[in-house]
């Protein structure tokens, strides 16, 4: 199994592939092969179809399949399940965000909270963040290698500079330093990140489900609610096609502070 994982890593990487996603597809085919047979894939597959599992884990899966049928030589497509239209159920509000900062207990927490929530920048990219990403003066943060290897500049506010200028007269890392790092002086990951937010939240008494990634959602959300044109959140978030950006404009907490756009009758 081990040489065939490797052949396999090659030729994945041969495909043009970036490390993290031909880790994903041999973490992937380890555990579907240890489910079934190369030779079953096609029951395999529909039997997938006909679950409950996300949309992106089955096309994940069927992609992986795809990949391997093709590196024993077998190639063949199958087709997708149609995608669904995300709907947002639920978000956090200003109040409640404001509530996570106030539970912060010293400047390092609010920091990582403040930057997460004023940037919208995904869990993975905060972590990679450098000093020297941050331009103070112009007040934007430069996100490298985020989603799909892309590079992008963000708009931050004054307060979160605030926050920020803060924390590095505590912490004076520099240049190339990470922004943010462990206590042990390593680089900060996501799974730290997940357990700040969840304790943040249990102090704050929120009775909402938060993690990392609901800011982000947070982000985009309270900026419809205030007004934003939808061309500069989808700026802000940096996606690619602006129907990904169009999930945000059909969130409940975005449509209850809209009842003052509609028209009043008697």
């Amino acid at each position: 199994m081990q040489t065939l994982n490797r052949e396999f890593e090659s030729f994945l990487f041969l495909k043009g592939l970036q490390p993290v996603t031909v880790l994903g597809h041999l973490a992937g085919i380890n555990r579907i092969l240890r489910q079934v047979e190369p030779e079953k894939f096609d029951e395999f597959v529909i039997e997938m179809y006909k679950s409950t599992f996300s949309y992106s884990y089955k096309s994940s899966s069927v992609k992986t399949i795809e990949y391997y049928l093709e590196f024993l030589g077998t190639p063949k497509r199958y087709n997708r399940q149609r995608k669904p239209k995300p709907l947002l159920k639920e978000s956090l509000s200003e109040s409640e965000i404001n509530s996570l900062m106030l539970s912060c207990r010293n400047i390092r927490e609010r920091a990582i909270l403040s930057l997460l929530s004023y940037s919208g920048v995904r869990p993975k990219e905060l972590c990679r963040i450098r000093v020297s990403d941050l331009n103070i003066g112009e007040k934007t943060l430069f996100v490298n290698l985020g989603k799909e290897m892309k590079d992008g500049f963000v708009e931050i506010s004054g307060r979160c500079i605030t926050t920020i200028l803060e924390y590095l007269n505590s912490f004076p890392f520099q240049g190339d330093d990470f922004l943010f790092q462990t206590l042990s002086g390593k680089q900060y990951n996501q799974c730290a990140l997940r357990k700040l937010i969840k304790v943040l939240a249990k102090r704050a008494g929120l009775r909402k489900r938060a993690y990392p990634y609901k800011l982000r959602h947070a982000f985009a959300c309270n900026m419809v609610i205030r007004g934003a044109h939808i061309l500069y959140v989808k700026k802000q978030l940096r996606h690619s096609f602006l129907e990904t950006t169009m999930q945000y404009l059909n969130t409940p907490i975005a449509w209850e502070s809209r009842e003052k756009y509609l028209p009043q009758y008697c």
